[in-house]
């Protein structure tokens, strides 16, 4: 896999604005809480902003680490099925 970009996420802080703006970008988001994670259809069943934000915000108030963009597929946090998934398909 190609990285063209890689952000430090202590350094550069996204707030819930651009967040939202990023993954408005994106056909999926998956967002993985702990042994869990979510799947989001951006195009066919989009969140309300409000619910996205609850997913890839995190206490701080800013986009969680980690978050991948490959493709048109956001990842926000760590899943070891849901990133081999998309990295490998």
């Amino acid at each position: 896999m190609n990285v063209k970009e890689q952000v430090d996420a202590k350094k550069v802080r996204l707030g819930v604005d651009e967040a939202l703006e990023m993954a408005s970008k994106a056909s999926k988001v998956i967002v993985a809480r702990g042994k869990k994670f979510v799947e989001h259809d951006m195009k066919k069943d989009r969140p309300s902003d409000e619910d996205l934000a609850k997913g890839i915000i995190g206490p701080s108030g800013n986009l969680r680490a980690p978050t991948l963009l490959v493709g048109k597929k956001m990842l926000v946090g760590f899943h070891e099925e849901a990133y081999t998934d998309v990295i490998v398909n």
